[in-house]
C-alpha cells in the first residue's frame, strides 16, 4: 500500500493516511472516513491517465479539487483559486477528463434472516456531468478495487445522470436512487439547533390535546405529526416523515428551535426512560441525539420572552379596492404584506427593468461573483452584466405569471369592527385579559370574538365595494380564492406562517362576504393572538387586508424556498416541494410531498423524496421545475432587500396548460 501520492508536490505528510493504488477493505474505510448526514463516507479520485486511484483521508482532505491540484498536480492554492471555475470544469464537465471524483458512503440493511448487512454507495458530486459511459467506467474501476464481499451500488447524483444511465444495464451498474436510499431514514434533520428541556412524548392526538394547555417554553414536544397550533416550546420531534416546508417546521425555523424526524423514538424512550425526562436535544445534518441529563438544568428564560416586534403604523383612512397589479411593496401599510408583494411581483414581470442578478453579484470567495454561472444558466455565456440583467428579467417573465385579483384595504376591516358594539365590547374584554395576563380566559374570549365577527353583517357600503370589485366572477359563478393579508405577518422574527385563514372554494356574493369575515376572524384566533402577544405585537396595531383571487385550476402545486432548509450554508440549492393540486397540501401535513433540490449555480437537480405519490415526476416536469427554481432565485435578488442571501418562500401552481402561477411570495423564516 502506498501512503502518499507519487507525483510532484505530493510527499508524505505526517498524519495523512491517504492511500494510492490499494484495494479498499472495510477496516481501511473506517480508518479514513468521516461522517456526512449520519453515514460514514470517504472521498476517492480515479486517475485515468495512471490507471490508479487515491483514497483520501477525510480529516486531511475535505475537497477533491484541492487535493488533486496541490498533491497530484503540484499547484499552489493561490494558483487553483485564480482559475477555480476553469479547474472545476476540467474535472466535473470535460468529457475527456483525466480524473473521476466521487464519494463512497457506508450503509446497511437487513438480509432475509434480519441480520445487518453493510453495503457501499458510490456517487459523484451533484454538479458532475458524467456520461453513461463514464459512470459505467467509474463504477467498474471502483468495483474492482473494493472488497468483493461488500455490495457496491451507484447513486446518480442528479437527474442528468439518471437519464444518462437509462441505457446502461443495471446488471453492469447496480444502482440506487437518492430517495430510495434516504427515503426511509430513521432520523432526519429538519431544522438544525439544540435545546435543553423536558421531553413530552404524545402517542396520540388525544394525549396531546389533554396536555396542550400545560406545555411551556422549556418543553420538547414529540408526536407523530405536530399540529399547526402547537405553542412556542423548546423543540419539536416528529416520529413520522414530514417535509422541511411544513407549517410546523417553518415555525421551528422562525423560532430558532431544533426540529427533526426521529422514527425510532419509541426505542430511545424505552431504553433511557426519557418520557418526561430532562434531555439535551441536538439536531445537525450529521446526526440527531437525545442525551438524558442527570437532573433538571438551570434554564434561562428564552430571549423571545423579551422580544418586542414593532409594526409600522397601519393606514386606516378610506382607501379603494385595488387590482393587485396596481399595488407596490410600499402599499403594505394599507393592504397588507401579501397583497403588496403580489403587486410588486406584477411590477417585476411587467416592467422587466428590475435587476434580478444581485444574488449572483455577491462575492463567494475565492470568486468575486457568480456571473459566469448565471450566464451558463441563462444560455448567455460571455454576456456582460447589462445583457444578463435583461436576460434574467426575460426568463422570469417567460416562466411565471402573477395572480389576477383585487386587494381589500385595512379600512374595510376597521369600518366593519367599528360598526358593531358587540364586536367592540369583545375586543375590549380581550385587550383587558391580555394586559392582565389572564391567559385562562384569553382563548374563550378569542373564540367568542371570532363567532361575533363571522356572524356580524358587513356594513352595506363596505359590502357593495367588496362584491362590486369582482362583478364578472360573481355573475358567472366562477370560483374565487380569498386570502389573508395582514400587517402582522412576514416580519423579521415573526413569519405567522399558517396562522391566518384562506378560503379556496368561494362562489357568489354571499360566500364571498362569508369568506372575508372568516379571514378577518382569523386575526383574533386563540393561536394568532397568543403568538403575537408573545412577541409584543399589540392587538390595537393589528389589521387584516384581504386578497380576492381568481381560482386557477392546477395539475400540480407546491412551495419552494430559495435555500436548503437543513443546510443553511448551502447557497447553491433551491428546495422545492409539490403535490397534485393545491400547495396547501405541502404544508398542512395531510400528504408527504415530492421533494427536490435544484442547484442554481452549477446547474442540475436531484430528487430527495417521492412522498405519498410513490413515484417521481416525469423528466419533462422536473426540467420545468428546474426553471421555476432558477426563477425563484432570480426573484430573491429583488424581494430580499436587506441581504441578497435572505431566502424567499414562494407558493406556486402549475396549470394544465403548463404555466406556473405564483400565488404567494414572502420572506422565508430563518
Amino acid at each position: 500500500m502506498t501512503t502518499a501520492p507519487g507525483e510532484a508536490g505530493a510527499p508524505g505528510v505526517a498524519g495523512d493516511g491517504t492511500v494510492v493504488g490499494a484495494n479498499l477493505s472495510l477496516p481501511l474505510f473506517r480508518t479514513l472516513s468521516g461522517v456526512l448526514a449520519g453515514h460514514p463516507y470517504l472521498k476517492v479520485v480515479v486517475d485515468r491517465a495512471r490507471d490508479t486511484w487515491h483514497i483520501l483521508d477525510t480529516r486531511v482532505h475535505p475537497f477533491h479539487v484541492n487535493y488533486i491540484a496541490t498533491r497530484v498536480l503540484g499547484m499552489s492554492l493561490a494558483e487553483l483559486d485564480a482559475d477555480l471555475d476553469g479547474f472545476n470544469a476540467s474535472v466535473y464537465m470535460d468529457p475527456d477528463r483525466r480524473f473521476l471524483l466521487g464519494v463512497l458512503s457506508l450503509h446497511s440493511d437487513e438480509d432475509a434472516e434480519s441480520r445487518e448487512r453493510p453495503f457501499l454507495v458510490l456517487e459523484t458530486t451533484e454538479a458532475d456531468t458524467m456520461s453513461g459511459a463514464l459512470l459505467e467506467e467509474f463504477y467498474a474501476f471502483v468495483r474492482g478495487r473494493v472488497d468483493g464481499r461488500l455490495p457496491l451500488l451507484l447513486k446518480p447524483a442528479n437527474h442528468g445522470q439518471e437519464h444518462a444511465l437509462a441505457s446502461v444495464s443495471d446488471v453492469r451498474v447496480p444502482r440506487i436512487l437518492s430517495h430510495e436510499l434516504f427515503g426511509n431514514r430513521t432520523r432526519t434533520c429538519l431544522n438544525p439547533g439544540e435545546a435543553r428541556g423536558r421531553l413530552r412524548y404524545f402517542r396520540t392526538a388525544r394525549e396531546y390535546e389533554a396536555a396542550a394547555a400545560d406545555l411551556g417554553w422549556s418543553d420538547i414536544v414529540a408526536m407523530r405529526c405536530l399540529p399547526d397550533d402547537v405553542p412556542r416550546v423548546a423543540g419539536f420531534i416528529n416520529t413520522a416523515p414530514i417535509t422541511p416546508l411544513s407549517h410546523t417546521n417553518v415555525l421551528a425555523s422562525g423560532w430558532g428551535i431544533p426540529n427533526a424526524i426521529v422514527r425510532d423514538l419509541d426505542e430511545l424512550v424505552g431504553k433511557e426512560n426519557l418520557d418526561g425526562a430532562w434531555v439535551h436535544y441536538r439536531v445537525q445534518e450529521e446526526g440527531i441525539a437525545l442525551v438524558p441529563l442527570a437532573s433538571k438544568p438551570v434554564l434561562e428564560q428564552p430571549t423571545w420572552h423579551q422580544q418586542r416586534i414593532r409594526l409600522g403604523s397601519p393606514l386606516l383612512e378610506d382607501a379603494p379596492v385595488l387590482a393587485l397589479h396596481r399595488l407596490r411593496s410600499t402599499d403594505r401599510d394599507c393592504y397588507g404584506t401579501k397583497a403588496a408583494n403580489l403587486g410588486e411581483l406584477h411590477h417585476v414581470l411587467d416592467s422587466r427593468t428590475t435587476d434580478l442578478t444581485v444574488f449572483y453579484a455577491r462575492p463567494r470567495p475565492p470568486r468575486s461573483d457568480l456571473f459566469a454561472h448565471l450566464a451558463a444558466r441563462l444560455g448567455e455565456r460571455g454576456a456582460d452584466r447589462a445583457r444578463l440583467r435583461l436576460a434574467a428579467a426575460e426568463r422570469v417573465a417567460r416562466t411565471v405569471r402573477a395572480p389576477e385579483g383585487v386587494a381589500l384595504p385595512f379600512s374595510f376591516h376597521q369600518a366593519f369592527l367599528a360598526s358593531s358594539p358587540a364586536v367592540q365590547q369583545g375586543i375590549g374584554k380581550l385587550k383587558m385579559a391580555l394586559e392582565l395576563e389572564a391567559f385562562d380566559v384569553v382563548d374563550p374570549l378569542c373564540l367568542h370574538l371570532q363567532h361575533l365577527v363571522r356572524h356580524t353583517p358587513v356594513p352595506d357600503d363596505v359590502a357593495r365595494q367588496i362584491t362590486g370589485a369582482v362583478p364578472d366572477a360573481l355573475d358567472s359563478g366562477s370560483r374565487l380564492v380569498v386570502r389573508s393579508s395582514s400587517n402582522a405577518e412576514d416580519l423579521p422574527g415573526f413569519s405567522a406562517a399558517g396562522i391566518y385563514d384562506s378560503v379556496t372554494t368561494v362562489r357568489g356574493a354571499g360566500e364571498l362576504l362569508d369568506a372575508v369575515r372568516q379571514v378577518w376572524a382569523s386575526l383574533v384566533s386563540p393561536r394568532s393572538v397568543r403568538l403575537r402577544h408573545q412577541v409584543g405585537i399589540s392587538l390595537d396595531d393589528t389589521y387584516m387586508g384581504v386578497i380576492v383571487q381568481e381560482y386557477v385550476s392546477a395539475d400540480l402545486g407546491g412551495v419552494l424556498v430559495t435555500c436548503n432548509p437543513t443546510r443553511r450554508e448551502d447557497f447553491r440549492n433551491v428546495y422545492l416541494n409539490c403535490t397534485p393540486g393545491s400547495p396547501e397540501h405541502v404544508v398542512d401535513g395531510t400528504v408527504l410531498p415530492q421533494q427536490y433540490l435544484y442547484n442554481t449555480v452549477e446547474g442540475g437537480g436531484r430528487t430527495v423524496a417521492v412522498g405519498t405519490a410513490g413515484e417521481d415526476l416525469p423528466a419533462a416536469t422536473r426540467e420545468a421545475l428546474a426553471e421555476l427554481a432558477l426563477t425563484g432565485r432570480l426573484l430573491q435578488s429583488h424581494f430580499s432587500e436587506d441581504d441578497p442571501d435572505d431566502a424567499l418562500d414562494i407558493e406556486w401552481l402549475l396549470s394544465a396548460e403548463g404555466t406556473f402561477h405564483l400565488v404567494q411570495i414572502r420572506p422565508y423564516a430563518q
